[in-house]
């Protein structure tokens, strides 16, 4: 296994790990529907079960298309990225890095929508206004980084490619 690959695989594995290990505390030792300010009222400590996915969205699906829409197609999508993350070896280091964390908390978050049955969130940002979040969680957070360094990267990219042209010119 190459070095990219190692590190491909540690990026993902490392982020199930630290949401994993974050909501088996959480649900252990805050309780059910509770809130304790962290910082005051700016960040705060829930247990919240969500069925549904983002911000709660599909939570009053029937069944069958919760399954769907929730479990299947987010595994299929999940396995296209990992496919193409390993494939593409032109991909810059922060696409990369913005990948593997987007496909580490998608995992994290279906395993628990396979094994509970929902999702346990529990950080709260709430900095007024609409600088409000959802409860989310550390899996939230890994697929939030990796867009943010998909963003990045693209960024950095469209920059080079007019720079690129001028020299061809």
């Amino acid at each position: 296994m190459s070095s990219r690959s190692l590190f491909i695989s540690f990026l993902i594995v490392l982020n199930i790990v630290l949401d994993q290990v974050s909501k088996i505390w959480v649900r252990a030792d805050v309780i059910a529907g509770s809130r304790t300010e962290l910082l005051g009222q700016y960040l705060s400590l829930h247990n919240v079960e969500n069925d549904g996915a983002f911000l709660g969205l599909g939570g009053d699906f029937s069944p069958v298309l919760k399954i769907i829409l929730l479990n299947v197609l987010p595994i299929v999508v999940l396995l296209f990225v990992l496919i193409h993350i390993f494939k593409n070896k032109d991909l810059d280091k922060a696409s990369v890095i913005g990948f593997a964390c987007i496909i580490g908390g998608g995992v994290a978050n279906i395993y628990d929508r396979i094994l509970y049955g929902s999702v346990t969130d529990f950080l709260h940002i709430d900095l007024g206004g609409v600088f409000r979040t959802g409860i989310f969680n550390v899996a939230d957070m890994s697929v939030m980084v990796g867009m943010g360094c998909l963003l990045l990267s693209s960024f950095r990219n469209r920059k080079k490619k007019p720079q690129e042209e001028e020299s061809i010119a």
